[in-house]
C-alpha cells in the first residue's frame, strides 16, 4: 500500500487516540459488556447490545488507527517552503469579498474543516498546489466557480 503523508501533529493525534481507545475506552467497554451479562437473558438486555455495538465501533477505529499510523509518513513541515504544497498554511482572500480564510493543507486523514486542517484531494487545496504568494487561483465548486488571492504561505 502506498504511505500516507501526515503532519507530526496528525500523526501524534491519532497515536494518542489509539492509545486512548487501546487503555481505557475498550476496558471499559469489557467491563461494561461483563456487567450487562450479569443481569440475564441476553436477547432483551438493551445495555447488553449497546455496550457491543460500541465495542465493535471501538475495534474498528482501533484497526482504522493502526493502519494508518502503520503506513504514516511523517511529513516536518518546518524544513519545507516554496509554492503551496503538503503541509502548507495558505491564506487565501476570496476576490469577490475579500474574506479571508486561512487553511493548512493536510492528508485525507487528518482533514477537518472545521479545524482548518484542508484535505489535500479537496478542489481548493488541488487548485492551490503549486501556486505562490500573490498568484490567483481559480476552484471549481458544487456551487459554481470561485476566484481566490494566495495571501500568505507559511511552513510552520
Amino acid at each position: 500500500m502506498d504511505k500516507i503523508p501526515m503532519t507530526a501533529r496528525g500523526f501524534n493525534e491519532a497515536d494518542a487516540e489509539l492509545k486512548q481507545l487501546k487503555s481505557v475506552d475498550r476496558p471499559a467497554v469489557i467491563k461494561a459488556i461483563a456487567e450487562a451479562r450479569e443481569h440475564g437473558d441476553l436477547s432483551e438486555n438493551a445495555e447488553y447490545h449497546a455496550a457491543r455495538e460500541q465495542q465493535s465501533h471501538i475495534e474498528g477505529r482501533i484497526k482504522e488507527l493502526e493502519g494508518i499510523i502503520g503506513l504514516a509518513d511523517i511529513i516536518d513541515v518546518s524544513k519545507l517552503s516554496g509554492t503551496v504544497k503538503f503541509g502548507a498554511t495558505v491564506t487565501i482572500a476570496d476576490e469577490d469579498t475579500d474574506e479571508e480564510k486561512t487553511f493548512q493543507i493536510v492528508g485525507e486523514t487528518e482533514a477537518n474543516i472545521e479545524r482548518a486542517l484542508l484535505n489535500l484531494n479537496s478542489p481548493i487545496a488541488r487548485a492551490l498546489i503549486g501556486k505562490e504568494e500573490g498568484d490567483s487561483v481559480e476552484v471549481r465548486t458544487p456551487g459554481g466557480t470561485k476566484y481566490y488571492e494566495i495571501v500568505s504561505v507559511k511552513f510552520v
